[in-house]
């Protein structure tokens, strides 16, 4: 993986860890841990939506949507590990 990939790979964890955290309120990280959330929730969204039948898509747009999905179940998951 060249440096491009993993700058890539950073900026859309960064931005679908943000959105993530504007959708469910209240469980922003900061900065690293926004991406860290969105870095997760694409893993998880990549094994996750294919099991289900949902296809989004390639390019960038489609890998931001797809991270957002995973990091915004992540995110509900956390708060709700957190309420217990």
């Amino acid at each position: 993986m060249g440096i491009e990939s993993i700058i890539v790979f950073l900026i859309v964890g960064a931005i679908a860890g943000w959105l993530a955290g504007q959708i469910v309120r209240g469980m922003g990280f900061g900065l690293v841990g926004n991406i860290v959330v969105g870095i997760v929730g694409a893993f998880i969204a990549g094994w996750l939506l294919p099991q289900v039948g949902i296809a989004i898509g390639g390019g960038m747009i489609a890998a931001i949507i797809n991270a957002v999905i995973g990091a915004v179940i992540l995110l509900v998951i956390i708060g709700l590990i957190k309420r217990a």
